[in-house]
């Protein structure tokens, strides 16, 4: 989801896109990362 927000940003330089991308980072750092989670994100990032 962040690469595209970040796709839709650089090509837009919609600043709200950005802003977007910059919590999305946020909430995915702040995550817990239990063996569980580490395999849904691991999943998500492939597709």
């Amino acid at each position: 989801m962040i690469d595209l927000t970040w796709k839709v940003f650089s090509q837009t330089g919609n600043i709200e896109t950005y802003l977007l991308m910059k919590e999305l980072e946020n909430t995915y750092n702040q995550l817990p990362e239990s063996e569980e989670e580490k395999d849904v994100i691991e999943f998500d990032s492939n597709i």
